[in-house]
């Protein structure tokens, strides 16, 4: 069980500050200046901008395959990656409607898991427990009882607005 703790321990870590390097070196994506690529560039400096980020680094990706991905563990390590096919593929606007997405997707993930690491979580809290005492009983007494006000407060809780 130590080992599995170990093991889990590590791949978190690596995962947390390596999974943006990962992706990029599992693509081959190569970074590059405004002048190799000033179309992407272009979008993705009116974008950041646009919702008050920092500018992230940008790559490319050798193929014809059309795709394109954000990643990036918080706005100082963010990375855009296209491929060239994508950039042969769509004009102007279509590469900035496509680099929205991937940074919408982006800034979304990376503020979820930001708001969800919060210390001050009551409501998640308070919604756990009123769960687990709904599985496990609550530790004797009418289980029935305790199981469905455990349900009805987390049902009152847990839509609230997060602190």
């Amino acid at each position: 069980m130590l080992l599995a703790l170990a093991f889990a321990a590590v791949m978190n870590f690596v995962s947390y500050f390596f999974s943006d390097k990962i992706a990029l070196a599992m693509y081959r994506a190569q970074p590059v200046t405004r002048e190799q690529l000033p179309r992407a560039y272009a979008a993705v400096e009116r974008l950041t901008q646009k919702i008050g980020i920092p500018m992230p680094k940008i790559y490319v990706i050798p193929t014809e395959s059309p795709n394109a991905f954000a990643t990036g563990r918080n706005p100082k390590h963010a990375s855009v990656a296209v491929t060239h096919g994508i950039l042969g593929l769509l004009n102007d606007e279509e590469l900035e409607g496509v680099l929205a997405h991937e940074l919408g997707t982006w800034a979304i993930a990376t503020f979820s898991l930001v708001r969800w690491w919060r210390p001050l979580r009551a409501d998640y809290d308070v919604g756990r427990m009123g769960e687990f005492a709904m599985i496990f009983g609550g530790g004797g007494g009418n289980r029935d009882r305790r199981g469905g006000l455990s349900a009805l407060f987390m049902l009152i809780v847990a839509p609230l607005p997060r602190c």
